[in-house]
């Protein structure tokens, strides 16, 4: 008899350990959601999760509910993704943080607007390398460090059937140093990329004759080309350098956007994320209150000085087209409007009432108008100068050109 009841005894023990792990299951899967909620919120984001399923280190959620928050209030316009997203290589820490080797998402192919039709596809969407700090407070160091990397294929939209905006793929890359994760970071790089983007202009007329005809007039009713940009960012100094941030769209031109500063240590921006928590609990903002926070920010941003920044722009036609398009308009050809044009450049920049800004402004420009090749807005402080000395040197705008060393150069070879 005993014999005969041992198997039954078995499969009742094991019916009862299966359902105590799958509510076990459904209980961590919940609690990882919940913890990527409340961290999130933190940064901003209102998120509503799906009924989420755990299966081994898989965590599949059905779908969130995305709000954003504003610091005053909460946007009243949610933005809903109905669709699974999936949680693979899950594991939690002991201090209560979670990782993840990659998420990913269904390839999106839905309508967004009823009239005109509207309708968007994106595909292979994959991030790798997420993390969900532990705590009860998100630290900038930890904040820093979400994602590894994130990619897509494909995106493509459409409007009553005709692509409008088409890019090939996108890519952001971020390298941890010493690794991501951890409480000591000293350092990290980061990059991204929009790679393949054509943009179709045909049909602004539609809904803007006017500017549809200047679009047409100028040939930009199809433009192309890609967006990237890498930097570097040190945790000691809180030395960050923007090494690049380009636009470059063929036969238009490409503008390429530098700076470097320091002073963003983790402690100033531990400062700033707990002003900015402060003004969203603090509710409708008051004259006092807008005061109270600026001196705040003052004081946070004393430390944090500019060590060179600028803005280049190559010209690959645009210059030169848009002054063709300027001069059919005033009835004259270029090279008298051109002349037009510098003649009153120096009358322009003198209502500035800054003299000393005739002499950085009005000989690059001319040499820019005669032959538009490039064109550079570049400071470059003797040292790193205070971000508090350069508002108060504004007060004083030819002693801020000397203290930030503006410079502004024309048709020169890119650095």
């Amino acid at each position: 008899m005993w014999t005969n009841r041992t198997p039954i005894l078995m499969l009742l023990s094991s019916v009862a350990t299966a359902a105590l792990m799958s509510q076990a299951s459904a209980l961590e899967a919940q609690a990882f959601v919940d913890r990527v909620a409340t961290v999130w919120k933190t940064q901003g984001y209102d998120l509503q999760f799906g009924p989420a399923t755990l299966d081994g280190d898989t965590i599949t959620v059905d779908g969130v509910t995305v709000t954003i928050i504003d610091p005053v209030e909460v946007s009243t316009d949610p933005m809903v993704l109905d669709t699974e997203i999936t949680f693979s290589g899950v594991s939690e820490g002991a201090d209560g943080s979670y990782t993840a080797q990659t998420i990913t998402i269904p390839d999106i192919d839905s309508d967004f607007s009823a009239d005109p039709v509207g309708h968007i596809t994106l595909s292979d969407i994959r991030l790798n390398g997420f993390y969900l700090p532990g705590g009860d407070t998100v630290s900038a160091i930890e904040s820093m460090q979400w994602l590894e990397s994130a990619s897509t294929g494909p995106l493509s939209i459409t409007r009553d059937g005709e692509e409008v905006i088409a890019v090939e793929s996108m890519e952001t890359v971020t390298t941890f140093n010493p690794s991501q994760n951890s409480a000591e970071l000293i350092g990290l790089d980061s990059s991204f990329a929009i790679n393949g983007i054509t943009v179709d202009l045909s049909t602004v007329s539609e809904e803007d004759p006017e500017a549809g005809a200047i679009i047409d007039a100028l040939g930009l009713t199809s433009i192309a080309g890609n967006i990237s940009s890498d930097m570097t960012w040190t945790m000691a100094d809180g030395q960050a350098t923007i090494n690049q941030f380009l636009f470059d769209f063929a036969d238009i031109g490409a503008l390429d956007l530098r700076a470097d500063v320091t002073g963003l240590t983790p402690a100033v921006l531990d400062q700033i994320m707990a002003m900015q928590t402060d003004m969203a609990a603090d509710g409708e903002m008051t004259d006092e209150m807008a005061q109270a926070q600026m001196m705040s920010g003052m004081a946070i941003m004393q430390g944090v000085s500019i060590v060179g920044a600028s803005v280049r722009y190559d010209d690959a036609s645009l210059a030169g087209k848009l002054l063709d398009f300027f001069a059919a308009q005033s009835g004259a050809d270029r090279a008298r409007f051109v002349a037009g044009l510098k003649s009153t450049l120096p009358m322009m920049v003198g209502q500035s009432g800054i003299p000393a800004l005739k002499d950085i402004v009005v000989p690059p420009v001319e040499a820019f108008l005669d032959n538009p090749e490039s064109l550079e807005i570049r400071i470059a402080p003797p040292s790193p100068t205070s971000v508090l000395v350069v508002m108060a040197a504004a007060a004083n705008p030819a002693g801020l050109i000397k203290a930030l060393g503006l410079v502004i150069e024309a048709n020169t070879p890119a650095q």
